[in-house]
C-alpha cells in the first residue's frame, strides 16, 4: 500500500498532539491513516484538467444583511440583559490574577 503510516509515525503524531494512545490504538490508527492515504492516491488518478478551481462545491453567496448606518445602542439598552454590570460596563469574573499577568 503506498504511503503506509507505520506505528512510529503514529506515536510521533500522538506526541505532537499530546495524546497517549494505547498500543492497540496505535495499530488501529496506523491502519486507518494508511487507508486514508491510499484513498488520496486513488483520487490523484482522477483527471481534473477540465474542472475549474473552486473554493466551494456549491454556489454560495453572502447571506448577510446590507451594512447600513444606524443609531447605536446606549449603555442602558446594551446592558439591559447583562447578568451583572459595573456602571456602563459588563461586570465579569476575574480571569487572571495580577501576579500571573
Amino acid at each position: 500500500m503506498p504511503g503506509k503510516i507505520d506505528d512510529a509515525q503514529v506515536r510521533h503524531i500522538a506526541m505532537l498532539s499530546r495524546l497517549k494512545p494505547t498500543e492497540e490504538e496505535v495499530r488501529l490508527f496506523s491502519e486507518q491513516l494508511s487507508t486514508i492515504l491510499a484513498y488520496f492516491d486513488q483520487l490523484s488518478e482522477v483527471d481534473t484538467t477540465q474542472v475549474p478551481p473552486t473554493a466551494h462545491a456549491l454556489p454560495v453567496s453572502n447571506v448577510f444583511r446590507p451594512d447600513e448606518p444606524h443609531v447605536p445602542f446606549g449603555p442602558d439598552q446594551a446592558l439591559a440583559n447583562a447578568p451583572r454590570r459595573d456602571g456602563d460596563f459588563f461586570a465579569v469574573p476575574k480571569v487572571l490574577d495580577q501576579e500571573s499577568a
